[in-house]
């Protein structure tokens, strides 16, 4: 079963390319294992309609890397992550856990 990674950004965002670069860097090697979908907010609305957690967001199976819950207010917005940008050793750390756990529950 593969795990479904979105990422949702917007394009005005200056982080989005850095984020975007590492997560490609992290799957790397384990693209099998992956379903992946590329989300441009465009708008409001579609903040809204999807929870959008700033830009950039990196959803795996639909929960957001870091644990992080939508925001009161949702609009399009840069999304602040205290420790910087997550590296690709990170993301790739994420979602190693997410395959293990996915497997162990199929045995």
């Amino acid at each position: 079963m593969k795990i479904k990674i979105q990422y949702q950004y917007f394009e005005s965002c200056p982080n989005h390319i850095k984020m975007l670069v590492n997560l490609f860097e992290a799957v790397k090697g384990i693209e099998n294992y992956i379903e992946f979908e590329k989300v441009i907010i465009e708008d409001e609305e579609t903040a809204k309609k999807l929870k959008f957690l700033g830009s950039p967001a990196l959803l795996i199976n639909g929960k957001d890397l870091l644990g992080a819950l939508p925001p009161e207010n949702i609009s399009l917005f840069c999304r602040f992550y205290p420790n910087g940008i997550p590296s690709s050793e990170e993301i790739k750390k994420k979602i190693i856990e997410i395959i293990n756990f996915q497997a162990a529950s199929c045995i």
